[in-house]
Order: C-alpha cells, then sequence, then structure tokens
C-alpha cells in the first residue's frame, strides 16, 4: 500500500561506535551489505528472507554521513517513483538526485518536502513503473 513508512536511515560518522550503540541500547540487529556501502537494520524478528514476523515495525539502514545526507530519513513506499516525484514537486518539494535501483528489490530516491526536511521514496520491483 503506497503512503506507508516503510523504512528509515540513519547517517554515522565512526561505524563501529554507531552498530555497537544501536545493537547494544535498543538490541537491533546490523547487517552489513559491502557491495552498497550500506548495513541493514532489523529493528525486530525476521523470517529467513529478512521480512517481519510481526506487524507493527520498520527495518532500516545505516550508512556513512555525507554532506547532503547528514541527519535520520524516513522512507515512503510508492507505487510510481515518477508520479510520487511529480507529485512532490506539484506540492512544493524537490527530488533529490535521480531514482536509483536497489538490486533487484526496488528503486529508492531522496526528495526534499515542503519544509525542507530530507525525506525517501521507495518503489519495490514489479510495482508500477515510471522510474528507469
Amino acid at each position: 500500500m503506497t503512503g506507508r513508512v516503510v523504512h528509515f536511515e540513519v547517517p554515522y560518522d565512526d561505524g563501529d561506535r554507531a552498530r555497537a550503540f544501536y545493537a547494544g541500547v535498543f538490541g537491533w540487529d546490523i547487517a552489513s551489505m559491502p557491495e552498497f556501502d550500506y548495513h541493514f537494520v532489523q529493528t525486530g524478528p525476521t523470517q529467513e528472507n529478512g521480512m517481519p514476523t510481526e506487524l507493527g515495525y520498520i527495518g532500516g539502514g545505516m550508512f556513512q554521513r555525507q554532506d547532503d545526507i547528514s541527519r535520520p530519513i524516513i522512507t515512503i513506499d510508492v507505487d510510481d517513483m515518477t508520479a510520487a516525484l511529480a507529485a512532490v514537486a506539484e506540492n512544493g518539494g524537490a527530488a533529490v538526485g535521480e531514482p536509483q535501483p536497489v538490486g533487484d528489490m526496488g528503486v529508492a530516491a531522496y526528495f526534499t518536502d515542503s519544509e525542507g526536511n530530507l525525506m525517501g521514496l521507495w518503489q519495490t520491483t514489479g510495482q508500477t513503473s515510471g522510474a528507469s
């Protein structure tokens, strides 16, 4: 269903320190994805394929802080990336960079909302396309 928060991202300055903090304080399971220079975060129990076994929680990711991505981001599910980015622009926001494929899982993009907050969009592979 489109419009749901489906992911979060936490940038860090020191990866080992950040991963130890979130694993130690909250019990998050954090797995490295070196091909993406990214760390996948599970905040609750999962099936073997990584999908949640309980309703009500989302997973996320962690990565090296960058100049243009310096604060936590929430990511919203969309059915059509192109249409979502057009709606963002029509309502006072703006795309940040180009949508990027994430392996064979889907397409991710960043945008700023009407208040200047950096947010994310996610379109799962197989949903209505518009992003290439």
